[in-house]
C-alpha cells in the first residue's frame, strides 16, 4: 500500500524572481522552507488572512530595498521580467549567469 505524502512540492526556487499578489513588490527567492518555520507568536501577527503553515514558505530579497520577506507560496507568482534585483544581501545569497539568472552559491541540505 502506497502513501501519499502531505508535502507539497515548491512552486518556486531558489534563484527564481516573483513578485508579491497583493504588496506588487518584485524580488529573488534566497530559500525555502516546505512549511513555516516561524513561531505561533509571528504567524499570529501576520494581517492577512491566515496562510496555511504546511504549504511552502519562501525567503525572499526585496528589489530596490534592503528588505527581506518570509511570504507563503499563494502570495506570490512569478516574475517574467529582464531586470535585474536591487539589494544589497544579494550577493551573500546568489551568484549571477551571464544570462541574467540568479544561482545559489552553496547547495541546500
Amino acid at each position: 500500500m502506497s502513501t501519499r505524502s502531505t508535502q507539497r512540492r515548491a512552486r518556486f526556487s531558489i534563484g527564481q524572481t516573483v513578485r508579491h499578489k497583493s504588496y506588487r513588490y518584485r524580488g529573488v527567492v534566497v530559500d525555502v522552507d516546505a512549511s513555516c518555520r516561524m513561531d505561533d507568536a509571528w504567524y499570529d501577527t501576520q494581517t492577512e488572512r491566515r496562510p496555511p503553515k504546511d504549504s511552502p514558505w519562501y525567503h525572499v530579497l526585496v528589489d530596490q530595498s534592503e528588505m527581506s520577506t518570509y511570504v507563503p507560496e499563494r502570495n506570490l507568482q512569478a516574475d517574467d521580467s529582464d531586470d535585474p534585483i536591487d539589494n544589497p544581501d544579494i550577493e551573500e545569497w546568489l551568484g549571477e549567469t551571464d544570462d541574467g539568472l540568479y544561482l545559489p552559491l552553496t547547495r541546500p541540505n
